[in-house]
């Protein structure tokens, strides 16, 4: 997810599982514009994280915020090596912080506390929940949480409720439940999922649990790239295939 400010400030929330994010910036950014403000990590699963360390080689990053668990992965240690090398700041996220880039707002709502250095054998409820605030818009971007997370979130549902919604987990079965998806009250929802994938994503009871409630889905195996523009008080919707 590439997030550019009217100021011009850049941000990549994740970074897909392979290099191929390197031509979606470059076709965002200009040729000779190599740096990034803030780059987050949800969580360091594979088709999360690959396409960040490709990134790290290629980019300056100014900011980096991600939970700092430990994963016994290759891609987790090569990640690890080039954040040092890439000499950022680093920031652990953690429910309750604030971030403020130009009129930008980024409120981080879990992981409720600091994971720093805890080994995990799955991360996707470990992740990063963030709700970006642009005038009277707001974004949910949710990693791969479960519906146990989400559950807990729902009960501060003036926390999380948002126009755009970034669906869990690519539409899996285990996400995105009905109490949720209300506390949200999203007009959007986006699945960001690979065509024909294995997994069978999105699942046809979360395409029918957003249908219920009239939301209006956009998938990116169908849709392709998905842009959404906003003025701070109304959104506008592209699409490159």
């Amino acid at each position: 997810m590439f997030i550019e400010t009217p100021g011009g400030r850049q941000i990549l929330i994740d970074g897909g599982p392979d290099a191929s994010v390197l031509e979606k910036l470059g076709s965002v950014m200009s040729f000779w514009d190599r740096n990034l403000d803030l780059v987050i990590l949800s969580h360091p699963e594979k088709d999360h994280l690959a396409g960040l360390i490709e990134v790290l080689k290629r980019y300056q990053v100014e900011n980096i915020l991600w939970t700092g668990i430990v994963r016994d992965t290759a891609e987790y240690r090569e990640w690890v090596d080039g954040i040092k090398k890439e000499g950022a700041k680093i920031v652990i996220a953690q429910a309750g912080q604030n971030l403020k880039i130009g009129k930008l707002e980024i409120d981080i709502l879990s992981p409720p506390e600091n994971l720093e250095g805890q080994e995990l054998k799955d991360s996707n409820d470990s992740s990063v929940v963030a709700k970006l605030i642009f005038g009277k818009d707001s974004f949910l971007f949710t990693g791969d949480i479960s519906g146990k997370v989400e559950a807990s979130l729902a009960k501060n549902s003036a926390g999380v409720d948002s126009d755009i919604l970034k669906v869990s987990h690519h539409g899996s079965k285990y996400s995105s439940t009905d109490e949720f998806i209300k506390a949200v009250s999203p007009q959007i929802a986006v699945i960001e999922v690979g065509r024909e994938n294995s997994y069978g994503h999105p699942t046809e009871d979360v395409l029918a649990r957003l249908a219920k409630y009239g939301i209006n889905i956009f998938r990116t195996d169908q849709d392709g790239d998905i842009k959404i523009i906003s003025d701070g008080e109304n959104l506008k919707i592209n699409f490159n295939k």
